[in-house]
């Protein structure tokens, strides 16, 4: 039998009844969505976790950051890592593994302090202490105590979770309370700037936090007890700004400076015998003498001393400031060894500073030279721990450093721009452009090849120009050309400047000046031979001065006193004063 089609009213009504229920399907749906994505975005995550700690006992905290190593001891036994400090504080603090030491040096101060020993040495002074630097593994841990005398550094540690907080001399903390208004309950602080995050703390209303930045609407947060984490800003109001005070430091060492405010200095070359002072002319202007009296003789540390108090009594009858010149012997060797401990390095210091008391000297004059690279951090250590002893006996540092170059053991040895903020002056030693054996004759210290150089120093090195003091020499040399075997051979000898003036009247020869060089100079032929010498003369010299004004350094040095011509005193000092 045949089924009939239903009247057509029926499946009309049976279409809007299922639209009717997918619609409402569809809408539950939406509602179902919408509910998970306001739960998801409106609804605080109520999850509790512990305050990250990384797993130390002593967790230590500087301005919210979690160092990497934790504290030792408690109270007043506790120890800070001493990377920390190293990082944080200062880095010219050194761990010496030879003596088992630790290190400080400040503008006025040297602090020798060895592990598990209860006595440290200040300014060679002994210090007792009431906990001694202790090692943990390759860890070195070093007491408040001294760090905080020394340093300034403010700590909170507590007892509630054994966190230490450190701030520094000079940081600034922005404190706030937790709690707008009346509001009685706790708010959370959470481990990240979402209210999805688990929360790491409940904290009460009132209670003081370290603000120490902002994300969005969120404050990163530090209790006192050490914990950190985000709260909204709403919930915290600020409150103080603390400021940790300075150390108060000792009056600053103010070196000498001469009545006209420029350095005219001369080394006094002495290699076993000094001068006869009465055979000595008049030097008008100049200030400075640096007779060459101190010498390194072994690995040990021991000294050769040159000094003459007749030499001393005779300079300062010409008011003149006498700083003796300490030198290494241009050995490599036994320089390295002489600096590689602490208790070397002193030894030297000691002796300097007995000569210095001995001879009445105003001042020291370091001259390093030929050193190996691998010392560098261990002169400029000798030096940070020599300058601060001198400066309480009232002597004035200075040290010379070669113009730059590629040359390890001439020049890249040199910690130029540590050097400059430790010492008083620097001599740059501006010569040798072109030196005893070189392939190529030319100028000892052609003027622009000599600006280049301190301009150099004082971009890249930051060497302030009023600590610099420009080296000038007092001598040249007669460069000899010749073919041999079709090759040309270049040869040449030191000359003073008198020898040159001698040359040119004997045999009538006519210097020309050179502007590439800002130099005087003369050629000539002689048994084949072809001679040329760029002159050191009033020119060269003036021009050189000219140029420590031009960019206001600190003075000039002349290197050496008996090379050059009686006039050059006074082309000096009138050039200066001009």
């Amino acid at each position: 039998m045949a089924r009939s089609n239903p009247p057509p009213g029926r499946s009309a009504r049976r279409s809007r009844r299922k639209a009717r229920w997918f619609g409402m399907l569809l809408l539950l749906a939406g509602m179902a969505v919408l509910g998970y994505y306001g739960f998801e975005t409106y609804y605080p995550n109520n999850e509790h976790v512990q305050p990250d700690f990384g797993g130390l006992q002593k967790p230590v905290f500087y301005k919210g950051e979690l160092l990497k190593e934790g504290a030792e001891g408690e109270k007043e036994s506790l120890k800070l890592p001493l990377d920390f400090i190293q990082d944080r504080v200062d880095p010219t603090i050194v761990y010496e593994k030879a003596s088992d030491s630790v290190i400080v040096t400040t503008k006025d101060k040297v602090v020798r302090m060895r592990t598990n020993a209860l006595t440290a040495f200040v300014n060679e002074q002994p210090l007792n202490l009431k906990f001694p630097i202790v090692k943990s593994g390759s860890n070195v841990y070093v007491p408040i105590e001294p760090i905080k005398m020394i340093y300034g550094l403010q700590i909170r540690e507590s007892e509630e979770t054994g966190a230490v907080v450190v701030h520094l001399q000079g940081d600034a903390i922005q404190w706030g309370k937790v709690g707008a208004g009346a509001s009685t309950k706790t708010i959370p602080m959470r481990r990240a700037a979402t209210i999805k995050a688990p929360i790491v703390a409940d904290v009460q209303p009132g209670e003081p936090v370290m603000i120490w930045s902002e994300q969005d609407q969120w404050y990163y947060v530090q209790r006192e007890n050490g914990t950190v984490g985000y709260m909204p800003k709403k919930a915290v109001v600020l409150d103080k700004l603390e400021t940790i005070p300075h150390v108060a430091e000792a009056e600053p060492f103010i070196p000498w400076k001469p009545v006209d405010g420029k350095i005219n200095m001369t080394w006094e070359h002495v290699t076993s015998k000094n001068p006869d002072t009465s055979k000595i002319g008049p030097m008008p202007g100049l200030n400075v003498v640096s007779p060459t009296w101190f010498h390194l003789i072994d690995g040990e540390g021991n000294l050769k001393n040159l000094a003459d108090p007749n030499y001393v009594r005779w300079a300062q009858s010409q008011q003149l400031q006498v700083w003796a010149l300490f030198s290494n012997t241009f050995d490599p060797e036994i320089t390295t060894q002489a600096l590689s401990t602490y208790d070397k390095r002193m030894k030297i210091i000691r002796q300097l500073l007995a000569f210095a008391q001995m001879y009445k000297l105003q001042g020291i004059n370091i001259d390093f030279e030929n050193v190996n690279l691998k010392d560098k951090a261990n002169l400029t250590q000798f030096v940070r721990e020599m300058t601060p002893l001198l400066h309480e006996q009232g002597l004035v540092v200075s040290i010379d450093v070669t113009t730059k170059s590629t040359s390890e053991n001439w020049s890249l040895f040199y910690d130029r721009a540590a050097l400059a903020q430790i010492v008083d002056y620097m001599m740059v030693m501006t010569y040798d452009e072109h030196w005893a054996s070189s392939p190529v004759a030319g100028s000892v210290a052609s003027l622009p090849w000599v600006e280049k150089s301190i301009v150099q120093i004082m971009k890249e090195d930051g060497v302030p120009p009023s600590k610099l003091v420009l080296g000038i020499p007092y001598y040249t040399r007669i460069w000899t050309e010749q073919n041999v075997n079709g090759k040309k051979e270049v040869t040449s000898r030191a000359v003073f400047m008198e020898t040159v003036q001698k040359l040119i009247q004997e045999k009538g020869l006519k210097p020309s000046y050179s502007s590439e060089t800002g130099q005087n100079y003369v050629e000539y032929v002689e048994d084949g031979k072809l001679n040329k010498i760029w002159i050191e003369d009033e020119t060269s010299i003036r021009t050189r001065i000219e140029l420590a004004k031009k960019y206001d350094l600190a003075g000039v040095a002349s290197w050496r006193r008996g090379y050059e011509t009686p006039n050059i005193w006074e082309v000096i000092r009138e050039t200066l004063e001009k």
